[in-house]
């Protein structure tokens, strides 16, 4: 663990500047409060059910509309596209007292690319709808991710990790839900119940209220990049979705070649999803009262000596070893990077560096997994987890240095826990 010197009067942190009426008005009141909170969970889920469906049904599109790979390939990365724009051109306005309508435009514009997703027939149409399901989720998360530091500051890491889970959940549900309703009513049904999915909890989170800050940072973007600390924490992003991208692009060619069947590459997916389920909620939580940047490096650098190992076993079963370490780091990682961007971005730019921080880690990601497949394909397994493994230890070596000396825990979480 890294050893902080730093004095009290240095705290920025996001509790200090949080009125009172502020939380009682992004919590609401009561049971309705409660119901909201947990629909913006099921929200989560829905989103990540339709991004894993999408995915599950791309063979499906090839075979019914004649796409070539190219097409297919564009539909599937298009999201990114408008999730990294969504990202990064609308999560300030969030901090600036419009997350409430960041979550209904992003929520109603899901809807509308679900919806259309119903009758494209055109690779245009298909583009079209894919990226406006990737622009609305794009809008919702940063808005999302306020909430969860304004609406209960003590709390916020778990409530990260909450909602990390919850997208595990939709990650996890959405192929089997996808394959299911592709063999009931063809390709059409999956989107149709999707969209349904989506409407169902308009009414509920219509009423989510998302206080903005009381002062907003101008030109967030510009300011937040030059902070020691926000570049430390992109580069704790790089690291952890440098890893996300490989991984997704490789995996499951990687133990094919190994002997491995379809049946094996869903177990497999399945192992490393539900850890994180489990242990997300409690992980944020537990990393909110610590030192989160030497969490991060602990994890971080735990899962790039996961993914060396991977080149040097050849058994499909030692194999599931590492593979859960993985995912176990991985779920402490996931809230905990979140929490450290909170931290670095102070109360008044909250949404601005988590659209920062989230529209970096799908460039890098969308990056990882192009090059992972080259060089997967020209030089080998070894040859990708080394690299990538050795890429990770130079983010790491990066954040040490620009974010050493800082404040990376929540004092009052810290005090309270003591007291």
């Amino acid at each position: 663990m890294i050893k902080l010197r730093v004095r009290p009067d240095e705290y920025t942190g996001f509790n200090c500047a949080i009125s009172s009426r502020n939380r009682v008005r992004s919590a609401g009141s009561g049971r309705f409060a409660g119901i909201c909170v947990k629909s913006l969970y099921a929200l989560s889920a829905i989103l990540m059910s339709g991004y894993a469906a999408v995915f599950t049904l791309l063979a499906e599109m090839r075979t019914n509309f004649g796409f070539s790979e190219t097409a297919i390939g564009a539909i599937a990365g298009s999201a990114f596209v408008a999730g990294f724009l969504a990202q990064l051109l609308l999560s300030r306005r969030a901090d600036l007292g419009q997350g409430g309508l960041m979550l209904r435009l992003g929520l109603g514009v899901s809807v509308l690319g679900a919806l259309w997703m119903c009758f494209a027939e055109s690779l245009a149409s298909w583009l079209a709808a894919r990226m406006l399901l990737g622009f609305g989720a794009g809008a919702i998360r940063p808005a999302m991710r306020r909430l969860a530091f304004v609406i209960e500051p003590g709390r916020a890491g778990e409530m990260l990790g909450r909602l990390a889970a919850w997208d595990m959940v939709g990650f996890l549900i959405g192929p089997v839900m996808a394959s299911l309703l592709f063999e009931l009513g063809g390709l059409r049904l999956p989107f149709m119940v999707l969209t349904g999915l989506l409407v169902s909890v308009f009414p509920f989170v219509a009423r989510v209220a998302i206080p903005g800050s009381a002062e907003p940072m101008k030109n967030p973007m510009r300011t937040l990049i030059r902070r020691p600390q926000m570049q430390a924490c992109l580069a704790l992003g790089a690291a952890f979705y440098l890893a996300v991208g490989v991984f997704d692009a490789i995996w499951a060619l990687f133990v094919t070649d190994l002997g491995a069947g379809a049946m094996y590459i869903g177990i497999t997916m399945s192992l490393f999803t539900l850890p994180m389920i489990l242990i997300a909620p409690l992980a944020g939580r537990w990393v909110a009262r610590r030192d989160v940047l030497g969490v991060l490096v602990l994890t971080l650098g735990t899962a790039s000596l996961m993914m060396v190992s991977y080149g040097f076993i050849g058994s499909l079963y030692w194999i599931l070893i590492p593979l859960l370490v993985h995912s176990v780091v991985d779920a402490v990682s996931m809230p905990a990077s979140q929490l450290a961007v909170g931290y670095a971005s102070g109360e008044s730019a909250i949404a601005a560096g988590q659209g920062l921080f989230g529209a970096t880690g799908l460039i890098v990601a969308a990056l990882a997994s192009v090059a992972g497949g080259f060089v997967y394909q020209n030089w080998g397994a070894m040859v990708v987890w080394l690299a990538v493994s050795a890429l990770m230890g130079s983010c790491l070596l990066f954040a040490l240095f620009r974010g050493r000396g800082k404040l990376w825990h929540d004092q009052t979480a810290v005090y309270a826990e003591r007291h």
